[in-house]
């Protein structure tokens, strides 16, 4: 009789063991449903009330950190990421580059970003020389001063560009194409026609495809996994770049492209306008106002980085912060490196030995794709160090 008892409370402790193993989440966090179990480790078991004892101290405390989670597969129901495709799609956990952008993470890292930087400033073969570009930039302001909306300098910004060389260029001219398609003001819908969405593909040929710069963006992108063909990186740069969301009144009024390059007016104000172009362009015209800057230069050589204030037909900048110098090509790639790479976040870069850093923005609102993220915005945040 003392055997049997001995046996069965052996049993019972087997199963009281088993019972607790399938009622805990250790391992299981962030898994879909699973029936063998007898409760659940994943973000509906709250909305469904069939979540095991200990899920909030296992997995709600990780559950937006990649600690321990790095090339893990994707699941929809995770509130982020920690693959290699989690920059392409923004939805990075925040802590993401601290846990797995080294070695074993598959995923691209500030060294490599500043690499690759570092040779497609030397691929600009496109850029403006001293002598096809000269710039007065006249008055300095502080950061304290870049609100007054006091006019500092008499004279344009441009005092010199050699139209005939550069403009005639295939980036160039595709650029030119492109930027008077917009309509500045926010809440009225942009309608293209059929040559303006063509005017969109040249634009992305010419840069992307038919220049050294361009392709070796891809070739790198390419290598770390990020993109299949040549094919998918121009569709996916089409979409985030062109792709209409609304900024404002429900209107499909707005995209990466037009904010950034072309620039827009949101309530009474100058937003985006991050090209040196367009500013030429519009200065030319009569049409913008240059009234200081504050991110000091040289630009003895370019690309350089200058952050300017000026009144558009009426709008205010305060800080118009652009690469200066740089063709078509460069500041698209530029800005495109940054938000595949540091969707949402600051970017570090290294043009000829000095530091650039470019904040960029995704936009949350709208999605394509398979929840891809437009471009909310791109700039220089700081001048080069």
């Amino acid at each position: 009789m003392k055997v049997i008892t001995v046996l069965a409370l052996l049993v019972t402790l087997f199963h009281q063991g088993f019972s607790n193993s399938l009622d805990s989440c250790e391992g299981r966090c962030g898994y879909g449903t699973d029936n063998d179990f007898s409760c659940q480790c994943n973000p509906s078991c709250e909305r469904y009330g069939d979540c095991c004892s200990d899920y909030t101290e296992v997995c709600k405390a990780g559950a937006t950190s990649c600690k321990g989670r790095c090339d893990e597969d994707y699941d929809h129901e995770n509130e982020c990421h920690c693959n290699s495709k989690c920059s392409q799609y923004g939805n990075c956990c925040s802590d993401y580059t601290e846990f797995c952008d080294g070695d074993g993470g598959g995923s691209i890292t500030d060294a490599e970003i500043k690499a690759i930087s570092e040779t497609l400033y030397a691929l600009d073969s496109n850029k403006a020389s001293a002598s096809q570009l000269i710039i007065d930039p006249q008055a300095l302001v502080h950061d304290s001063q870049t609100s007054s909306q006091s006019d500092r300098s008499p004279r344009p910004l441009f005092t010199y560009l050699d139209e005939q060389t550069l403009f005639s260029r295939p980036t160039y001219a595709a650029l030119l194409a492109v930027l008077d398609n917009y309509n500045r003001m926010t809440g009225q819908t942009e309608d293209w026609s059929p040559q303006q969405l063509a005017e969109q593909d040249t634009f992305l040929k010419e840069t992307m495809s038919n220049t050294e710069l361009g392709r070796e963006l891809y070739a790198f992108l390419y290598t770390k996994g990020v993109y299949a063909s040549e094919e998918e990186f121009i569709y996916d740069l089409k979409m985030m770049w062109f792709g209409l969301y609304s900024r404002n009144n429900n209107k499909m009024d707005s995209s990466g492209f037009e904010h950034i390059f072309a620039g827009e007016v949101k309530g009474g104000k100058v937003s985006g306008f991050h090209n040196w172009i367009q500013f030429y362009l519009l200065e030319k015209r009569g049409k913008l106002n240059y009234y200081s800057h504050s991110f000091n230069g040289p630009w003895t050589t370019y690309p350089d980085v200058m952050g300017m204030q000026f009144m558009w037909d009426g709008y205010y900048k305060q800080v118009g912060s652009a690469v200066i110098g740089c063709s078509p090509e460069f500041d698209f790639a530029l800005y495109s490196l940054c938000y595949i790479t540091r969707p949402g976040k600051q970017c570090r870069l290294s043009l000829g030995g000095k530091e650039l850093i470019i904040q960029t923005y995704t936009w949350n609102n709208s999605s394509y794709g398979d929840g891809k993220k437009y471009i909310g915005s791109a700039f220089p945040a700081t001048p080069r160090n």
